[in-house]
């Protein structure tokens, strides 16, 4: 679908996250990801929902589970995948999918495009982990490099499904 962009930090083996919360804490990659999400629908599922510290301003929730849940009124719920992708289909934005990696896994082959940051680094405690994917299908650039203080590279690249 070319208004689904998947954005996502991804350690060297595909690491997320763990005990529902970021490995890594990169304040430039913050800051890339709010750049990247401000006045857009943001897709998740309910765990990552759980997970944000507040609510992100100026972005339309969209909330993908199964779930019987209470969620504030101005948060969409979707019940199944067929249905998030009705909604997708029925809008012209671009949706940005959040996480975590059940909600990435379901929606890897919709999407057109990847934000990705791609962390030179492991976290053996890793307990959700980015799709696997063949990069032979996309084009891929550097968008910025970086190195924290404590010595972490990353890099930002944009994926583009290959037509």
């Amino acid at each position: 679908m070319k208004n689904v962009t998947i954005i996502a930090a991804v350690g060297k083996n595909r690491e997320l996250g763990k005990n529902n919360d970021l490995i890594w804490h990169l304040p430039d990659d913050l800051k890339f990801f709010k750049e990247n999400t401000v006045g857009k629908p943001i897709v998740m599922g309910l765990n990552t929902l759980k997970s944000l510290p507040r609510k992100l301003k100026d972005r339309q929730y969209v909330v993908l589970t199964n779930q019987e849940v209470e969620l504030d009124n101005d948060i969409i719920l979707v019940k199944s995948l067929d249905e998030l992708l009705d909604y997708i289909g029925s809008r012209e934005d671009e949706f940005m999918i959040i996480g975590g990696a059940s909600i990435y896994t379901q929606m890897i082959n919709h999407a057109d495009k990847m934000l990705l940051t791609e962390i030179d680094a492991t976290d053996n405690e890793a307990d959700c982990f980015f799709p696997e994917f063949d990069k032979n299908d996309w084009d891929s650039n550097i968008l910025s490099s970086h190195t924290t203080p404590e010595n972490i590279s990353y890099k930002h690249l944009v994926y583009k499904r290959k037509r």
